[in-house]
Formats: C-alpha cells, structure tokens, sequence
C-alpha cells in the first residue's frame, strides 16, 4: 500500500529534524536555517504535487515564514549569543 500523504510529510519531516539537530549539534546555525527552509519548500511541494496543484507552484511566502524547525534553529542562535 502506498503511504498517505501525511505518512510522506512526517517522514521528510523527522528526516530534516535528523539533518537540523545535526547542524545544530556542529554549531553551524546557518546551514541549520537553510534546512529548515529547505523543509518548508520541501514539504509544499510535496503536497502541491500529490494534490495535483504544481501548477500553482512556486507559492509565495513571507520573507521568512515562521515553521517549528525555523523556530527550533532560532533558540539555539538565541541561546548561543547569551
């Protein structure tokens, strides 16, 4: 049976979760961001094409939208300038 769509976005999610504690754990906040908005792309055009609506892609977003791994990366660099 193929996984449901949300069986798809909870497994990109945990793996990019992997690949930003990772980027945090080596103190590379940067590049923890850029995983973090690689994510979001990741994750709307995940389920812009399993919805059929590639179309309608590249969808426009805020300067920088706030997501849970934006705001995980955004602690550390918080917590690492104290």
């Amino acid at each position: 049976m193929a996984p449901t769509l949300r069986q798809e976005l909870d497994q990109l999610h945990d793996e990019y979760v992997v690949a930003v504690n990772q980027a945090i754990a080596d103190g590379a906040l940067d590049r923890a961001e850029e995983l973090a908005a690689a994510y979001d792309n990741d994750a709307v055009e995940l389920v812009a094409d399993r919805e059929g609506l590639t179309h309608l892609l590249p969808i426009r977003q805020p300067v920088r939208p706030e997501s849970p791994l934006r705001r995980l990366v955004e602690r550390h660099r918080t917590s690492s300038a104290a």
